[in-house]
């Protein structure tokens, strides 16, 4: 087997890793056993929070470190338990949300409570996402404060997701971040959170450099982590502002974009 050229092969999941059914596909699943059998680590980099994580990287018999909830938390996959968690200010992200409605106007809420068995919170008039993801609904606006969160989700009746990040970001840009994290997910996190922040101490932990570190996404959420790996690939079906920033733009999550990266790495 050749030398696989990174030490460190950072994913993220959503678009990226897993299929429209949340499947990994065979060839992924081989391309990445064979990168690690050629010495090098596999990490997933989400912005899912543990709880809607940990079922898929125990289908994939994952039992490394992953950073899930935008790099908040860092996840021992084999001991399930946290490393490190980041919560966000309430106070703050209260002022923050008052502040962009002034703005554009009401909006659906959602909240991803810490901790391994945090809850995810839906409001009224959040529209969920198909699919085996659990959410609690609330109606009492208290009930979204009453506990330590990781970040809040945006939706607006009539902004698109990138017309929603932009205001919400020129708005509050200085008090928290904003990220558009996929279809229908525009979230407020801790400022100066991101992947990247995430990704730089799990690799720390690993004893990797960014400079050993080869990055797949498909989201604007996912620039900060190319901006940190030495090669960042976007995937076929990424956002455009993604794909401006990437090193590469490979095939699409559906047609297995990672494996043929990683093969042709391989085979060099």
């Amino acid at each position: 087997m050749s030398p696989f050229p990174y030490r460190l092969v950072a994913t993220d999941l959503d678009g990226t890793l897993l299929r429209a059914d949340e499947s990994v596909s065979a060839r992924t699943r081989d391309a990445l056993a064979a990168v690690t059998e050629a010495g090098a680590a596999h990490i997933v980099v989400t912005g899912r929070a543990v709880p809607w994580t940990r079922h898929i990287l125990d289908d994939l018999g994952y039992e490394g470190i992953a950073v899930c909830g935008q790099g908040a938390q860092v996840y021992h996959a084999g001991e399930h338990r946290l490393l490190t968690s980041l919560t966000l200010d309430r106070q703050l992200a209260g002022l923050a949300l008052s502040k962009i409605e002034a703005e554009v106007g009401p909006l659906a809420l959602a909240a991803s409570r810490d901790g391994l068995e945090g809850e995810v919170l839906m409001g009224p008039g959040y529209r969920a996402h198909p699919g085996p993801l659990p959410y609690v609904p609330y109606e009492d606006p208290a009930e979204l404060w009453a506990a330590p969160l990781t970040k809040l989700y945006l939706q607006h009746p009539t902004l698109s997701d990138d017309e929603l990040t932009h205001a919400a970001r020129a708005t509050v840009g200085s008090l928290v971040d904003v990220v558009m994290a996929g279809p229908g997910v525009v979230e407020i996190l801790p400022l100066g959170l991101s992947k990247a922040t995430g990704l730089s101490l799990a690799a720390r932990r690993l004893g990797v450099k960014a400079a050993e570190t080869i990055a797949f996404g498909d989201m604007p959420n996912d620039i900060p982590m190319f901006g940190w790996a030495a090669h960042g690939v976007a995937m076929g079906n990424a956002h455009a502002e993604l794909r401006a920033v990437a090193d590469e733009v490979t095939a699409s999550n559906e047609e297995d974009g990672i494996a043929v990266v990683l093969e042709r790495l391989l085979s060099v």
